[in-house]
């Protein structure tokens, strides 16, 4: 007899990574049944349905994720949740309470694993000082050889309170992880739309394309058991990026395809 699927709930529909993960998930259905959790009642076109981008309407909860129970009840019978956006902006409580409730919930139910989608930016201040100064000015020549990776081990420096928002969600699910014994991986995204659209140029350098933050997310579903909190950097394989992804590399198998430099899209000033 087969094995039945892996059922998995993602969260931050519609999105443009959870459609990614949506539609990379879905090229094997014998191994994963994808569930979806949105705040619209119809959060695809008719195109998207034609081209396979939705999810059929039994596997797509509404939901607010500050109301714990009503998620609870959502939740209950999945093997891993993909938490890749909470649903809320109104206020940093709340989008506090939404991520407890993720982590809570998935207790409760005795999910396998929770992913947790974090930012790279809880690390944007090392851009203060040197060498990574020398990015957010602009001056690529003055840059180091061998430039050092800012990794998961590097003392985080947000600067603002979103970025100190997402830190508290990776502590919070490093409590659930120790304490619980939930395992969960927080994946420290990067810029996930087109580089040219960035207010920041520097920050081009920490671009990931949809097809790599797909197949990252995915290589963190299928990590091994033995793997009960990690933190790895949602990154493509850029060539001016200052932040780690050989750890994602060694421990799950990540694999970048895109660079924004060969997709001719980096944002350089001219000399």
């Amino acid at each position: 007899m087969s094995p039945l699927p892996m059922k998995i709930l993602l969260t931050g529909i519609p999105g443009p990574v959870s459609e990614a993960v949506l539609l990379e998930l879905r090229k094997e259905p014998g191994l994963f049944e994808v569930h979806g959790v949105g705040s619209l009642s119809e959060p695809w076109t008719y195109a998207d349905r034609v081209a396979g981008r939705a999810l059929p309407p039994d596997r797509y909860h509404i939901a607010d994720l500050c109301n714990f129970h009503d998620f609870l009840k959502i939740v209950e019978g999945m093997d891993i949740v993909i938490h890749l956006d909470d649903g809320v902006t109104d206020a940093q409580e709340s989008s506090r309470a939404a991520v407890y409730n993720v982590f809570e919930a998935s207790r409760q139910a005795a999910i396998r694993r929770v992913i947790y989608g974090s930012s790279a930016m809880v690390c944007l201040g090392y851009l203060q000082e040197e060498p990574y100064r020398s990015i957010r000015d602009h001056r690529w020549g003055d840059l180091p050889m061998a430039l050092p990776m800012v990794t998961k081990t590097s003392v985080p420096r947000p600067i603002d309170r979103v970025a100190s928002g997402k830190l508290w969600g990776e502590a919070l699910g490093r409590i659930f992880a120790d304490v619980h014994g939930l395992s969960v991986i927080c994946i420290r995204w990067g810029w996930l739309e087109d580089p040219l659209n960035h207010p920041r140029a520097e920050l081009s350098s920490l671009w990931c394309s949809r097809r790599d933050a797909a197949q990252l997310v995915k290589r963190c579903v299928l990590a091994p058991n033995d793997v009960k909190f990690d933190v790895f950097f949602g990154v493509s394989a850029n060539h001016r990026r200052w932040v780690d992804i050989d750890d994602a590399r060694s421990r799950v198998g990540y694999r970048p395809i895109d660079s924004v430099e060969e997709h001719g899209t980096m944002r350089i000033p001219a000399a």
